[in-house]
């Protein structure tokens, strides 16, 4: 399989001592040519394309290490840079200035958003029609198409694609099968849209639990765990074609603040992210992971100071590449989030120190404008700055080899999706089945003694947010009676529909859903709380009669919890977070 291959190697030959070397061999005319022209680029000798009247084709049938040397080295310095461009639009539609940059400047690659996403069927048109502006280039190099598809609570490409348990329930379970089928079947929808490239799994651990950001979509708090499931997830998405991406290095699960708003300061000292946030990493180094996402978290208790992990050589150069030996993609979160551009001054700044900490791709939500000074300091940093240039032509080289060895080929996402394809394949049946089992096998019991048929619940008022929870709850109780609850509303009516009542299930799914159901607590009533997305609430509610946690809201995990509650199938999770002090083992 490719993904144990290590992506970007340089190969180094040496000759045996006695022995000539052969002129058919690597270091032959062509290759010996090759080699020359890319030390001539890292010196800054070449600012110009090479004059060869006819330029090396993608698909040609040349090994990808020689193919990419022999694109890099008759590329101009503009063609190099914008290779480490990924570019976000807004609209369903692609905009005029997103095409502008892939037409006139042949950018590497984009990025889609869940305000991209709404109609399905137009979103593989629009991919369609942002490759083939990218194949009419003078090399013929398609975009890496990226999206963020985790699972669950994050799911940027909706339409008609499967909702998901998402990598909590992974965990819950515990089956590295469930993390590959989870990969492979989100995959093979991704792979019908031409969407290439996926930024998942997330290996964060949920190390903090206030953390909102996370939660749920971390697979729990063990490191090991988190990179064995998040090594079977990317061999799924291999095996369906797309490229995976870890993120968020070097872990964003020990805070509760969110990096798209401000810079999340993580005071844990190296020698605890080493054991316990770079444990995924460091695994799936080893593994060979095509790419991974660096973060924008600090951590000031390490050499890195207060300088954001992805603007930070040290994380990105020192600990990364040199001490954990990754060697593919480094992508930079959206770089327009505060978490880096307040740090570094501006946009423009923030994606300079990106590339020149080891970043390959700088990664941008918004379309700039093709004058924009990220574009236009960075170029001219090209002609002016050896050391800056010479990291550019790197992190390209590393873009452009790994689109060889990924988007082409038989398992290779084709460029322009098949219409017909997506009316007929999204959603994938086979994974709607399999998504059905996994929510099955990870729902957990948390406190109380199941199963509670409806003679045992009696008259059951059914208190929730979610259309999923009221339908699957009917279903089970069907003569249950239903109140949709809100703050706003406050606790009076609340209280008034569950006097009526002999039980009441409630849906619990953040803090603030807490304030309504502590009000139920002296009524004397039979309290069940129905959990979903992070379990971490649970332990405030130890004086409910049960509680039974699934970790999304897809209609999946609503039957999956209503089915254990009712006893037609058992609840074999375990609670993939530590239970909190007060906590009591589940009973069944």
């Amino acid at each position: 399989m490719r993904f144990r291959g290590r992506i970007g190697c340089q190969f180094r030959h040496r000759r045996p001592a006695g022995k000539r070397i052969r002129r058919d061999g690597p270091f032959s005319g062509a290759a010996l040519a090759v080699t020359l022209i890319l030390l001539f680029h890292a010196a800054g000798v070449f600012s110009q394309p090479l004059s060869t009247g006819k330029e090396p084709v993608f698909s040609a049938n040349t090994p990808p290490e020689i193919l990419a040397g022999e694109i890099l080295a008759r590329m101009s310095d503009e063609q190099v840079l914008a290779q480490t461009f990924m570019l976000g639009w807004v609209g369903a539609e692609p905009s005029p200035l997103i095409m502008d940059w892939i037409r006139e400047r042949n950018i590497g690659g984009v990025k889609i958003f869940g305000w991209n996403t709404e109609d399905t069927r137009k979103l593989a048109e629009t991919v369609g029609s942002l490759q083939k502006a990218a194949l009419e280039g003078g090399f013929g190099i398609p975009l890496l198409v990226a999206t963020d598809q985790e699972g669950g609570w994050i799911r940027h490409v909706k339409g008609t694609t499967s909702e998901t348990p998402g990598n909590m329930a992974i965990g819950a379970s515990g089956f590295p099968r469930d993390a590959y089928l989870a990969g492979y079947y989100i995959g093979k929808e991704l792979a019908v849209l031409g969407i290439n490239m996926n930024f998942a799994p997330t290996v964060d651990l949920y190390t903090n639990s206030d953390s909102a950001l996370i939660g749920p979509r971390a697979f729990g708090s063990d490191p090991v765990q988190a990179g064995i499931l998040g090594a079977a997830f990317v061999r799924g998405q291999e095996a369906a074609g797309v490229i995976a991406t870890a993120k968020h290095y070097p872990g964003h699960g020990d805070t509760d603040l969110d990096s798209h708003g401000v810079l999340p300061q993580i005071n844990a000292p190296f020698e605890t992210l080493w054991d316990r946030e770079l444990v995924p990493y460091r695994l799936l180094a080893r593994e060979g992971i095509p790419a991974i996402m660096s973060g924008h978290l600090a951590f000031p208790n390490t050499e890195a100071a207060s300088t954001p992990a992805s603007l930070s050589s040290w994380f990105l150069t020192d600990i990364l590449r040199k001490r954990i030996g990754f060697r593919g993609l480094i992508i930079t979160d959206d770089l327009m989030m505060n978490g880096a551009t307040v740090s570094a001054g501006s946009l423009s700044r923030a994606a300079k120190q990106a590339l020149m900490a080891g970043n390959d791709i700088i990664m941008l939500s918004k379309t700039p404008n093709l004058s924009d000074p990220v574009w236009t300091s960075l170029a001219l940093a090209m002609k002016q700055e050896s050391d800056f240039r010479s990291r550019v032509y790197d992190a390209a080289r590393r873009v452009i080899l790994t689109k060889l060895q990924y988007l082409q080929g038989e398992k290779a996402v084709p460029h322009i999706p098949d219409l017909k394809k997506v009316d007929a394949e999204l959603p994938n049946s086979e994974g709607a089945a399999f998504f059905l089992d996994l929510a099955a096998r990870s729902v957990t019991v948390v406190k109380g003694t199941l199963p509670l048929g409806a003679e045992k619940a009696g008259k059951v008022l059914l208190a929730g947010q979610f259309d999923e929870f009221f339908n699957a709850g009917k279903k089970a109780y069907p003569g249950a009676e239903t109140y949709r609850y809100s703050l706003s509303r406050g606790t009076w009516e609340l209280i008034y529909f569950a006097n009526q009542a002999d039980t009441v299930i409630f849906c619990i799914s953040d803090a603030s859903d807490l304030i309504l159901l502590r009000s139920l607590q002296n009524l004397g009533k039979k309290v069940i709380v129905f959990s979903v997305l992070s379990p971490a609430y649970l332990d405030q509610v130890l004086w409910a009669d049960g509680a039974i946690a699934v970790y999304s809201y897809a209609p999946e995990s609503f039957v999956a919890g209503f089915s254990a509650l009712l006893g037609r199938i058992p609840a074999q999770g375990k609670l993939p977070v530590p239970p909190g002090k007060n906590a009591s083992p589940a009973r069944q």
